[in-house]
């Protein structure tokens, strides 16, 4: 086992995406400079290095799908595609000096808290160790393909592969190609594959609700301005998060009037899109509007109007050598099977060993569905922080506000600790169960509690998502309470 520092550091990063570089910023800006970033890949970016399927792009408008203390005027087109939010991202890390933070083909799979050292000891794959006072999970929540577990899936004989995967060395003309399922991955690849495929089939389990998605590119002139006077962008940045906060939020907290707009807006795009009755049932949804995350597009509902592309809503039953069979038997041959069923949410960090105080596994703890204070800290793992940690995740706006809302509650904690001169600090019971328990009960009242089954559940539990605004979120982390932890 080699041990890479003789001298622990304040602070081990695990990830290098979005979560990772905003805290690695906010340490810097806080002179805590005595930190590392452990990133598995041979790259920064996170999700947007791995997804690198056609038109990989953000559901979030890029003048709010970028940190607030970092403004670039150099968006091509308001929905910015996958390359250009990793280069916005590479910018990022080269303006804020994080390069030589950062180390690359760390993947790390276990972390254990020595309570006699108060340090975490930090294993690589390989063998290699960190040591550090305080780590940060900042591995996201969107990174394990999810892989439906289908009969016969070996005795396919054609070329099978999940989007987050994607065979860029295969040509799709003229192929016969089936896609299982409409994540809001495969919205944005369907198009791109039907304009090659010979035959598209798409396998739908479930319809989204999808607003229009108006997008242009942006021309010089207005680029120079952004770069010129900030305070347009800025303007813009609050106007679009005042439509997710304050339109398409009311409507997941099922707000009558919030919720008949949505609903509206998504069933007008449908309708100018799709004339075909027949197949606008089968895309019209049967759950209420914000349930699951309403999605952006304009290409997907034409995609599926093709001569070409075929939507079969008959689930598959299992593999054939030369494709697929579905539940009411009825055969698909095709070249190429794409999963576009989106990622294994549940359980977090699952591919971490995590051992806190006295050995307690974090994955038994929280086996009936993770949970954290404010999403950030849980009992037993002293000096443990969590970004995009659970009950975090947004349905209506950019996820990059609770990021920096969290990493710089994350400073607080480190810096009042510093200052206190103790090495450990750790969240009371109290404050967790009482947090958790507001989470959960209100959690009744939202739409996303409104089905069964979706992403974001977890043994009946939503374990993914916030039950606020970003707004209120931003408060509850400012106002942070010293008393809510103990420290020694």
């Amino acid at each position: 086992m080699h041990n890479e520092s003789s001298n622990p550091y304040d602070v081990v990063i695990i990830g290098a995406g979005f979560a990772g570089l905003c805290m690695g910023v906010k340490l810097r800006e806080a002179a805590l400079q005595n930190f590392v970033i452990l990133e598995k890949a041979d790259d920064l970016g996170g999700t947007w290095r791995e997804n690198t399927y056609p038109g990989a792009a953000c559901d979030i408008p890029s003048a709010l799908y970028s940190y607030s203390f970092a403004h670039n005027a150099g968006w091509e087109s308001i929905w910015s595609g996958q390359a250009q939010i990793l280069a916005y991202q590479h910018a990022v890390a080269e303006q804020h000096k994080l390069a030589p933070h950062i180390r690359y083909g760390q993947h790390i799979n276990a972390i254990q808290f020595d309570a006699d050292q108060a340090v975490w000891n930090v294993t690589t794959i390989d063998g290699t160790q960190y040591q550090a006072r305080h780590v940060v999970s900042a591995v996201g929540q969107l990174h394990h393909p999810s892989v439906p577990d289908i009969t016969h899936a070996a005795a396919y004989t054609g070329k099978c592969f999940h989007s987050a995967e994607w065979r860029h060395d295969l040509d799709l003309k003229g192929k016969r190609v089936a896609v299982i399922g409409n994540a809001a991955s495969a919205v944005q690849f369907i198009p791109k594959v039907a304009e090659q495929a010979a035959a598209l089939t798409v396998f739908q389990r479930s319809p989204n609700w999808i607003l229009p998605k108006v997008d242009r590119h942006y021309s010089r002139w207005e680029q120079r301005l952004s770069a010129r006077v900030p305070t347009i962008t800025k303007l813009y940045r609050w106007a679009i998060w005042a439509l997710g906060e304050y339109v398409l939020f009311p409507a997941i907290q099922g707000k009558p009037m919030r919720r008949w707009l949505i609903k509206q807006l998504c069933l007008r795009n449908l309708r100018r899109a799709v004339k075909d009755p027949e197949l606008r049932h089968k895309l019209t949804p049967d759950y209420p509007v914000g349930a699951k995350r309403v999605l952006f597009g304009d290409q997907y509902f034409p995609a599926l109007t093709r001569d070409n592309v075929t939507l079969c809503t008959d689930p598959v039953s299992e593999f054939t050598e030369t494709g697929l069979r579905t539940k009411a038997g009825h055969e698909i041959a095709c070249d190429v099977v794409i999963y576009g069923t989106g990622f294994r949410t549940n359980p977090f960090l699952a591919d971490i060993e995590v051992l806190g105080r006295d050995q307690q596994r974090l994955h038994s703890a929280w086996a009936d569905g993770a949970h954290a204070y404010l999403g950030i800290s849980t009992h037993g793992f002293p000096n443990l922080h969590f970004l995009y940690g659970p009950n975090t995740n947004l349905g209506h706006t950019s996820i990059l506000i609770m990021l920096e809302a969290q990493a710089d509650y994350v400073i607080r904690l480190i810096t009042h600790q510093q200052k206190l001169g103790q090495l450990c600090g750790e969240v009371r019971v109290a404050p967790e169960t009482e947090f958790n328990a507001e989470v959960q009960g209100r959690m009744q009242s939202l739409a996303f509690s409104e089905i069964d089954t979706s992403w974001y559940m977890h043994h009946g539990k939503i374990t993914n998502n916030w039950v606020g605004g970003t707004r209120e979120y931003q408060r509850r982390l400012a106002a942070f309470n010293p008393d809510d932890y103990q420290f020694s």
